[in-house]
């Protein structure tokens, strides 16, 4: 079995309107919520050994920010395909993951994430940003990935509905 991490990039600010979409930053909010999000994989016993993440700035903090506070020892891969990506291109990019390595974490973007999801599990869900998903995957190998709808979602947590954080009052 492999299990699979899915992470929507956190909150990007919209404020300098001179930017191009793959460079906008995190907001206050996303810088809150990222590493936030790591410390929930790291205290659920979720640390990833893989992970894998959209070239965009957004989502690079993201990984990096979530990947620290996790206890992941594994390093940032960073993949142009990833960068609003449809379900088979993120599939696409799965199946490359070393075989070794049985829990992987994937950020993005949306609809491709929630698309992901649902691909992946057949539930439909509400992605936010920095919404965080469990997939377990009856697969032996990532080659074998495919969108079947039969892999099993087994949480789904929204920041929002998190305890807040006594390390960010």
């Amino acid at each position: 079995m492999k299990r699979l991490l899915v992470l929507r990039h956190a909150k990007s600010s919209w404020k300098n309107h001179d930017l191009r979409d793959h460079d906008r930053p995190l907001n206050k909010r996303g810088t809150r919520d990222a590493p936030r999000m790591g410390r929930l994989m790291r205290e659920e016993g979720l640390a990833p050994e893989w992970a894998f993440g959209s070239t965009a700035t957004r989502a690079r903090v993201t990984l990096d920010l979530a990947l620290e506070q996790s206890g992941a020892s594994c390093e940032a891969h960073r993949v142009a395909e990833l960068y609003l990506a449809t379900p088979p291109d993120i599939v696409e990019v799965l199946r490359e993951t070393p075989e070794a390595h049985s829990r992987v974490l994937l950020v993005g973007h949306n609809p491709g994430m929630e698309d992901l999801v649902q691909g992946l599990t057949g539930e439909e869900v509400t992605f936010p940003t920095a919404a965080l998903a469990v997939i377990d995957c009856e697969i032996e190998k990532w080659t074998d990935l495919a969108l079947t709808g039969v892999e099993t979602l087994v949480r789904l947590w929204r920041p929002r509905e998190l305890a807040e954080d006594p390390d960010l009052a």
